[in-house]
């Protein structure tokens, strides 16, 4: 699966082109953490993740979702999404990051790979 970034426009509307080429893709191999277990284990224990990976956490329905960095010697970028909008982004500290939003999806990238991606853009995940 990937993770495409469309960004809104002037307006504050996201683009959701029907071209299949369209959007910057932000990861192109995304695992998506299905079950209890692996919601809770997250990105803990692992060393680090490579350029062009991310973590989909789809949740059933909109509700408060935190994030911790305990046992993750790395840094993350995080984003909340409702309905595929990005609803809040954040670069978590290892170790001792947190962070906190409204949210049906989240997804954890590795640092840096959500630069440029703000608050209204659009986030789709494609097979």
């Amino acid at each position: 699966m990937q993770v495409v970034h469309h960004p809104a426009d002037a307006t504050g509307v996201a683009s959701t082109a029907d071209d299949a080429t369209a959007g910057r893709v932000l990861a192109a191999d995304a695992e998506t953490a299905d079950s209890f277990l692996a919601q809770a284990r997250g990105l803990m224990f692992r060393r680090s993740v490579p350029e062009g990976y991310a973590l989909v956490f789809p949740f059933e329905e909109v509700g408060s979702r935190d994030l911790h960095m305990v046992f993750v010697p790395f840094a993350i970028d995080a984003l909340w999404l409702v309905d595929g909008e990005v609803r809040e982004r954040k670069r978590l500290r290892p170790w001792l990051g947190i962070g906190v939003g409204e949210a049906d999806t989240v997804i954890e990238l590795p640092a840096g790979a959500a630069d440029g991606v703000e608050a209204g853009d659009r986030i789709e995940l494609r097979e």
